[in-house]
């Protein structure tokens, strides 16, 4: 079967990005069923969220839990809407089915998942991977890239792989339970304490975080910097709430205009020091008492984890991917971190694909057209004659 009867379904958390390996780009939507306070009776359904009149105090019903996928009703809903006339308008069973599923994925959740796809949606084939593998191998093969050390920040948790000749090294990978839920949770919690009760408003409040915060380069300096005045401070600026009927998003407004006071009609956020402290828990953790090591150290003690001769190749091949790794300054505050604590001899490069947040499914349509995609897939008749245990010995997760 060709490329374009491949289906590449990356399931995330938070965001799921799916589309025929043949179409330029993934639909991308929200992985969860959402209710508004304006429309109680209708639950939204992914996409569905851009007819919602309202979406203040929106409530989320998750299919994963702490990382993990555990209420299968709600992604079995999501994913009809997803395959359905609605959107993709799939008939699965004559197409083969690339999916992610997380590092570490529970045995359980692996079998449900493959049955599901068997029995439920009747698929042709089906191939299961995490994200990471994916991104891994979609890379052409060079002599200067044997080894590749992956760090994904996502939803739920940020992980730190490393791959050597295309196979994970599973007892070297480190798990930082920090992820984009933890960074708009914290930044709901200070806002509310300092300003305005945003403690329901997770849509609005994860909007700004994407809008506003950066990661600091330099800790005490933009500290001092954000408690200057106004008029002498880079950092401050002021974010417009969305009202949903003139203003379906909410905007930061330029620097020049952080002093002017509200116009009429218009809802304010003043930020300073939390434009950067909410993504320093991506380095500091026990900022939020979650005792742990942030991303630099988790990088170094990977690669510490690895035979010596593969640290030369690991730290000169950091890529990051995932949500999380979108705010500005995140990858030259990687790099400078890990420069001063990686060996002085050894050479460090980190990179970042266009766009983080779609490079697994991008990876996973590049793939589903190469000639060895056909030898990692699991066909319907292997299903039928030997059950989950063929799905045990093709896939690597």
């Amino acid at each position: 079967m060709t490329a374009s009867g491949t289906l590449v379904l990356d399931n995330g958390a938070s965001l799921l990005k799916a589309g025929l390996a043949s179409h330029k780009d993934p639909l991308v939507m929200p992985n969860a069923i959402m209710k508004a306070k304006s429309e109680r009776r209708r639950p939204f359904i992914g996409n569905q969220i851009d007819d919602c009149r309202d979406a203040s105090g929106l409530f989320y019903i998750l299919g994963f839990q702490k990382g993990y996928l555990v209420n299968w009703d709600v992604q079995k809903t999501v994913w009809d809407h997803v395959f359905g006339k609605d959107c993709l308008g799939l008939n699965l069973s004559r197409l083969n089915v690339v999916v992610t599923e997380p590092f570490f994925n529970f045995r359980s959740v692996q079998e449900a998942m493959s049955e599901m796809m068997f029995e439920e949606y009747d698929v042709a084939g089906l191939l299961r991977a995490n994200a990471g593998d994916l991104c891994v191998a979609a890379e052409p093969a060079r002599p200067d890239n044997l080894c590749c050390l992956l760090v994904d920040a996502g939803y739920s948790f940020t992980h730190v792989v490393p791959y050597i000749q295309g196979k994970k090294r599973r007892e070297a990978i480190r798990r930082i339970d920090v992820g984009g839920k933890v960074l708009t949770n914290h930044l709901k919690e200070i806002i509310s304490y300092r300003q305005l009760h945003v403690m329901d408003e997770t849509y609005v409040m994860n909007q700004l975080k994407e809008d506003c915060c950066f990661v600091s380069q330099d800790w005490r300096r933009d500290m001092k910097q954000a408690a200057l005045p106004p008029a002498d401070n880079p950092i401050l600026r002021q974010y417009v709430l969305p009202d949903f009927t003139s203003l379906r998003r909410g905007y930061m407004k330029p620097r020049d205009s952080a002093a002017v006071p509200a116009a009429e009609g218009e809802q304010l956020i003043r930020l300073t020091n939390e434009r950067f402290s909410v993504p320093e828990l991506l380095f500091h953790p026990s900022d939020v008492g979650i005792q742990q090591m942030g991303i630099p150290e988790a990088i170094v003690e990977a690669v510490s984890a690895c035979p010596p001769e593969t640290w030369p190749h690991l730290y000169r091949n950091i890529r990051l991917v995932g949500g999380s790794s979108r705010f500005p300054g995140f990858r030259d505050r990687v790099y400078a971190e890990v420069r001063a604590l990686a060996p002085d001899e050894l050479p460090v490069k980190v990179t970042q694909p266009e766009d983080p947040v779609t490079c697994a499914w991008r990876a996973g349509a590049k793939l589903a057209g190469e000639s060895r995609f056909s030898s990692r897939l699991v066909t319907r008749a292997q299903w039928e004659e030997h059950g989950f245990n063929i799905c045990l010995d093709t896939f690597d997760v």
